[in-house]
């Protein structure tokens, strides 16, 4: 059942800049890898990441595809380069994954409305080796890695190779670089959650042979925030505008605002999670079927969100950002 949150005004205001610094002064250099497609809270979550960008306080590295649908990849581009940002590097995969397009159309209406250097994922760089060029290039302990797709070039990240990017094979080239991974995922304690379920073999591998911390944003937070709505109402010129205000209407589910699954993930990757939220540590095991279960373990190395903040405290601080356009430094 979804409860209607009202959201203050005054809390849709807070806008990116304004709010409390992370504990850091210096940008989280982040590489941001999504499913988008199926869903379009993606736009939501990489809008939020281009406002973070823009006073300082993140450092987009990468955007990934996990979704081999042909117009991932370009959809990356068009908001990155909408933000000033076309240089941004994007990767796709090549050989296997899930491959799940866009029912509402909003990623074709993208495509015809705005400037695009890319047509499909195919001409995107593999991201697997994009993964190990990025790695490779920064500082020890430094990348954040944003997952809110599915788990497909992780996987494909910790079985690679040395080569002539790096002498280090994945694993070991994560466990030196990788400061954490954010990972938008599961619903716990237990349950069945899509981007665990639809490449349940990657899911697998990397939730038992990640080597750092994951900090996990289940089902439960996102399907709690809704956002949107106070976007589409605005005369806004933005990608973001144009896909929720084309999806939204066409789901009943909706009528509030959309679940917001993926923004939490970045959210709590920019800002730290204690900015909003609290954590539960232990172990999170996703079963080949897709099924994931919880282990309790005070120094287990994986921990999953609860709330700290109400969902509508958050649902207006995440609007603020997805409301964000090109050059403005709230």
């Amino acid at each position: 059942m979804i409860i209607k949150l009202l959201v203050p005004v005054a809390i849709i205001l807070l806008i990116s800049c304004n709010l409390p610094k992370s504990s850091s002064s210096d940008p989280v250099k982040i590489i941001f890898d999504s499913d988008m497609g199926p869903d379009y809270d993606d736009v939501g979550a990489l809008t939020m990441l281009h406002a973070f960008a823009d006073c300082g306080k993140a450092e987009i590295l990468a955007t990934m595809a996990s979704n081999r649908y042909e117009l991932v990849a370009p959809c990356l581009g068009i908001i990155n380069a909408y933000y000033g940002r076309p240089g941004i590097p994007i990767g796709a995969p090549k050989t296997h994954g899930v491959n799940i397009g866009c029912s509402q159309h909003w990623t074709d209406s993208l495509m015809a409305h705005y400037p695009h250097s890319l047509n499909s994922n195919s001409q995107a760089q593999d991201a697997k080796l994009l993964y190990r060029k990025i790695l490779a290039s920064q500082p020890d302990n430094s990348v954040v890695i944003v997952t809110v797709g599915f788990l497909t070039n992780l996987n494909d990240l910790l079985l690679s190779k040395p080569d002539s990017i790096s002498p280090l094979d994945g694993t070991a080239l994560v466990s030196k670089k990788v400061k954490h991974l954010v990972s938008m995922a599961g619903k716990f304690p237990e349950g069945w959650e899509f981007n665990v379920k639809e490449d349940s073999v990657s899911s697998n591998y990397v939730f038992e042979h990640w080597p750092t911390r994951i900090l996990l944003s289940g089902f439960e937070i996102g399907e709690k925030i809704f956002t949107g709505k106070k976007l589409i109402a605005g005369n806004l010129q933005s990608p973001a505008h144009m896909a929720f205000k084309i999806a939204i209407p066409m789901a009943q589910e909706d009528r509030n605002g959309r679940m917001s699954w993926d923004e939490t993930a970045v959210l709590a990757a920019v800002k730290g999670a204690s900015f909003a939220f609290g954590e539960v540590n232990g172990t999170m095991v996703a079963e080949p079927s897709g099924h994931n279960r919880w282990i309790n373990n005070e120094t287990g190395k994986h921990s999953y969100l609860t709330f700290k903040k109400s969902p509508g405290e958050i649902s207006g601080i995440i609007e603020g950002y997805i409301m964000h356009e090109v050059g403005k430094k709230e």
